[in-house]
């Protein structure tokens, strides 16, 4: 005998944990199941290393909607987010850029570089302040879908609306953000290449492309439109790592009610009449439910538990052609001293500025060359690393006195040329990466006491991410707003009736959110109320 429940999430990831508790918050039965036997999906937190724990995929807060934190009583529940005193701490030949908050002191370090630059950054911080604003609640909301009805007209009614609001200028520069590469887009603001560097690796995080090709800048706008108390684009860790948001998250969750399976691999979502009617597992038990919320990539959902077939043609076609590759290689170290940068003060100064994001990404050209050689060798020689050590901020991390470090790196090609398999290379991979950081930092390699590696092909197997796309498909202008996954299908109903796609392949895309899991459990409670499927 099957169980019956009113709701099926697909998926413990944040998305899916995020929808589960919503609709549990609203009365419904909830049954969360989980391939893993861990929930958290990318939001996790693991001990890598005897000692050492840490954020194993996602590694940053920002991007986590407040009305998630607050509707989910997250904090409550025992999350604890620590600011970040600054930006970002570029390592540079012979020399660093740190972009502190204070104003004057941020205008002096760029000084150095450039006077020019330095005056105006100001006024670009502004404009991405700006537009943070405006692509936040864009974000927030589903978007109009093509085809759709008067709801989905005043939906777009209120997008232009808030358009319209922007001045002329401002209309103008976001269409440029919206259609340009970030390196154009960067050379009309600044002419030094340590600033340039700095904001051109947000146009390429997790999106395999150069830094002069269309489409680029709008990834920076993805970047910057979170906030950490009210700060638009600031950063912040999670007391514990990235498992402690999605923790808090499945607390809530069991709270209201919701059963969370763990080692629940979905084989197929049951249909009939063209409903969902619940799903099969791997086990070869059935739940039945008419509301199947869906946390997995469009490709998995529509190819693995549902044939593409049974969908309509262009719909069919547009997810068999989704583009997802993120190109990304992920690692922790377990560090037994703190690293010295040769070009960072080894005082309080250079403390503060190592407790943010740590960059190797000295200048555009230096971007477009590691885009370049994974183009061709498949992956990075010179990769561009992205670190953190939480550590610093964080002492329930590591021992006393030792610590950890996130190193996020781009480009590292999911398939690679001549049929070679990341099987095969990942560790003298992993060892490039950690020399090109040890260059700037010559303590790093005799610190190293343990790590954890995490190529493009172990992603896409740990966390069934096609592509090893962390995204859940590339934020590409034919890939986002009322075009992802696919034209008529943004408001995260799905051609089946009853599946709901709640994870980062609907908007507004990756990063952890909570958005599309929220968004998804509103349609589909909106639905039940008006009757247009009916609870167990």
């Amino acid at each position: 005998m099957a169980d019956e429940v009113d709701a099926i999430v697909i998926g413990a990831g944040h998305n899916g944990l995020t929808a589960a508790g919503y609709l549990a918050r609203a009365g419904l039965s909830v049954r969360v199941l989980e391939r893993a036997d861990h929930i958290g999906g990318a939001a996790l937190t693991e001990e890598f290393h005897p000692g050492y724990r840490n954020s194993v995929f996602s590694y940053l807060v920002s991007l986590l909607d407040r009305r998630v934190i607050e509707d989910l009583e997250l904090n409550a529940h025992g999350l604890d987010l620590i600011q970040r005193p600054g930006g970002s701490l570029s390592i540079l030949e012979g020399d660093h850029l740190y972009l502190p908050r204070d104003a004057a002191a941020a205008k002096a370090a760029l000084a150095r570089f450039s006077e020019k630059d330095a005056e105006r950054f100001e006024a670009f911080e502004a404009m991405l302040e700006r537009f943070g604003d405006l692509v936040r609640a864009l974000a927030h909301e589903p978007p109009p879908d093509f085809g759709g009805g008067a709801g989905d007209l005043w939906t777009l009614l209120g997008a232009a609306n808030r358009m319209r609001k922007l001045s002329p200028e401002d209309q103008a520069t976001l269409a440029e953000l919206m259609t340009m590469s970030i390196g154009d887009f960067l050379d009309r603001w600044f002419e030094s290449d340590p600033i340039k560097g700095l904001f051109g690796f947000e146009g390429v995080i997790g999106n395999f492309q150069g830094p002069y090709e269309q489409g680029t800048a709008y990834v920076l706008l993805h970047h910057v439109f979170g906030q950490v108390d009210g700060r638009t684009g600031a950063w912040a860790y999670a007391r514990g790592g990235m498992g402690a948001i999605t923790q808090a998250m499945a607390s809530f969750a069991r709270a209201k009610g919701a059963v969370i399976e763990t080692g629940a691999e979905v084989a197929e979502v049951l249909r009939k009449g063209g409903k969902a009617v619940g799903v099969a597992l791997g086990d070869g038990r059935e739940v039945r439910a008419p509301l199947v919320l869906a946390n997995c990539h469009p490709q998995v959902l529509f190819g693995r538990l549902i044939p593409g077939e049974e969908t309509p043609p262009a719909f069919a076609t547009k997810i068999a052609h989704y583009r997802s590759e993120s190109a990304t290689f992920r690692m922790n170290l377990a560090l037994s001293e703190l690293p010295k940068f040769e070009t960072v003060p080894h005082d309080e100064t250079g403390l503060t500025a190592m407790q943010n994001t740590i960059d190797i990404c000295p200048s555009l050209h230096y971007m477009q060359a590691a885009y370049d050689d994974a183009r061709s060798h498949g992956w990075a020689k010179r990769p561009i690393v992205s670190m953190c050590i939480p550590s610093i901020s964080d002492d329930t991390l590591a021992p006393e006195g030792c610590h950890v470090m996130s190193l996020f790196c781009q480009h590292f090609r999911r398939h690679l040329p001549d049929g070679r398999s990341w099987d095969d290379v990942r560790d003298g991979v992993a060892d490039q990466i950690v020399e090109t950081v040890a260059e700037h930092a010559p303590n790093l390699k005799r610190s190293i006491v343990g790590r954890q590696i995490h190529s493009p092909l172990d992603i896409e197997r740990r966390l069934n991410m096609v592509g090893g796309d962390i995204f859940h498909g590339k934020l590409a202008l034919d890939q986002i707003y009322s075009l992802r996954p696919a034209p008529g299908y943004a408001s995260h109903r799905m051609p089946v009736a009853g599946v709901y796609l709640c994870g980062s392949g609907a908007h507004p895309g990756g990063g952890v959110s909570g958005v599309p899991g929220r968004n998804a459990a509103l349609a589909a409670l909106k639905d039940l109320k008006r009757g247009r499927v009916k609870a167990a």
